[in-house]
């Protein structure tokens, strides 16, 4: 077993002040996700659209209208501001993917307290911007600020990782992702209810994004006083954080278990076909039962309860490579299902599949991602992966499109845990667009059929090519 350079009350404090930190941020994170629909149509009844405009939500306007008549079934529009909401959250994720291979190398140079405070700088910016959005433009720059600098989670991730060795290392990754499905518990709601207290005139959000900036600054606070450095390179620099017999310690050999390659195409094919299912999940509780935005919100609230409920009693107990086995055989029945159901019954037994599959994989691949890093490269592999696979699904990193839903809802949907972010943003910016291409053109079945047959392809890759890590994964150089 790999040991770590801290103490068991070290290693308890540092856990504490990741969790603090990351709930902080994920609450303020969660706070803009029901208030979509209300900015975005806020934006485009104050802004000039008309043919003599050529402000840059006309032209965004007009690009999304010309894809949405390329259809072949008519798309109602009541979805004008769903596209709009997924568009952001495309670029959100793609932004994200560019940016986390330079924050986890950065983590890795310079060390992963100095990182997060510089992500810290570029979030306080984002949200101050959004503080000040009386118009589309500034609220744009706003979203590509944060997505650009949005590193909290990638590098609480490497964080748990540099302080938990192989027998602690799932647990510690399910305590992160217990993180978001707290944060999406009450963020959303808080946010909704901030929405209605109207401060100013120009920005009826400001009260809103004005308490997210708050929790920013308290959170870039904590982390300023109390968070200490985890780069085990870092630490082993300073021979008082460690014990004579770690000073002379041999040089370590790692043994690779699997590829960086195999699990990051493993989590890109996941997320590709997972996130578009995602997006396309309220169309289809809309086309097929006429479900209302409250009706939807509920069904994805039992989704989300019911995987936090996993991932706290069964996720954090299991070993990763089984989690995983586990979550995908759900969401390949689960695509079946939705497929081919016709009843209420059905889309919930479907629903139920689908929050297995939220609580298990993406923090299954991340604790498997984290046992192939080496200790002075874990914040730059576990970026790669992370930004080919996104959060999410934090849209976003919720990829459901959250201008669906007019009242809070609770979602922990496509959870994503840190190590999986480069892989998850680019098959999460993909994703929607590909399989709702797919959904308005070739109908429900087919669209459903195929994502089935994707995800027995993952489910090939994760059986057949996937291994379970050794209990000792290091080998002594002589």
């Amino acid at each position: 077993m790999a040991s770590t350079s801290v103490t068991l009350v070290e290693r308890k404090q540092i856990l504490k002040v990741i969790f603090i930190s990351l709930l902080l941020d994920l609450i303020s994170f969660t706070f803009i996700l029901p208030l979509f629909p209300r900015l975005l149509e806020f934006y485009r009844s104050i802004e000039p659209t008309g043919a003599s405009s050529n402000s840059v939500l006309r032209r965004i306007l007009l690009g999304l209208n010309t894809y949405k008549q390329s259809f072949s079934r008519p798309i109602s529009d009541r979805y004008d501001i769903v596209l709009l909401g997924g568009a952001l959250g495309s670029l959100f994720s793609l932004l994200q993917a560019v940016a986390s291979p330079f924050i986890g190398s950065l983590s890795d140079k310079y060390g992963r307290r100095t990182a997060l405070l510089c992500s810290m700088a570029g979030n306080i910016a984002s949200v101050a911007l959004w503080v000040a959005a009386t118009d589309f433009r500034t609220f744009l720059a706003s979203r590509v600020v944060g997505g650009l600098s949005e590193g909290n989670v990638q590098l609480a991730t490497a964080m748990a990782a540099d302080i938990s060795d192989e027998s602690q290392r799932g647990s510690t990754m399910a305590l992160v992702g217990a993180c978001f499905s707290i944060a999406f518990t009450f963020g959303p709601a808080l946010g909704a209810a901030l929405a209605n207290v109207e401060t100013v005139a120009t920005n009826p959000f400001a009260t809103a994004a004005g308490f997210s900036l708050l929790l920013i600054l308290v959170e870039t606070l904590y982390l300023y006083l109390y968070l200490p450095e985890t780069l085990p390179s870092s630490r082993k620099s300073n021979p008082s954080n460690m014990s004579s017999a770690e000073n002379n310690a041999p040089a370590k050999l790692r043994t690779r278990t699997n590829s960086h390659r195999l699990l990051n195409a493993t989590h890109f094919f996941f997320i590709l076909f997972f996130s578009g299912m995602e997006f396309s999940f309220p169309f289809m509780t809309y086309d097929l039962f006429a479900y209302t935005p409250s009706q939807t919100g509920k069904l994805l609230g039992f989704m989300g309860l019911l995987a936090a409920i996993l991932q706290g009693g069964v996720t954090r107990r299991l070993p990763p490579l089984r989690v995983i086995q586990f979550g995908v055989s759900s969401c390949t029945a689960s695509f079946f299902l939705l497929g081919r159901m016709t009843t209420e019954a059905g889309l919930w037994t479907a629903a139920s599949l689908l929050a297995i599959t939220t609580a298990t994989v993406v923090t299954g691949l991340s604790t498997l991602s984290s046992f192939e890093a080496a200790e002075t490269e874990r914040g730059g592999k576990l970026g790669n992966h992370r930004s080919w696979g996104r959060s999410s699904f934090m849209i976003y990193k919720l990829s459901i499109p959250p201008a669906l839903f007019h009242t809070p809802v609770i979602v922990t949907l496509g959870i994503d845990t840190d190590s999986v972010f480069i892989t998850g943003q680019v098959g999460r910016a993909l994703g929607p667009l590909l399989f709702c291409t797919l959904y308005w053109w070739a109908g429900r079945d087919v669209a459903y059929a195929i994502g089935g047959a994707g995800m027995l392809g993952v489910g090939a890759l994760v059986f057949g090519g996937l291994k379970a890590p050794p209990t000792h994964r290091v080998e002594t150089q002589d």
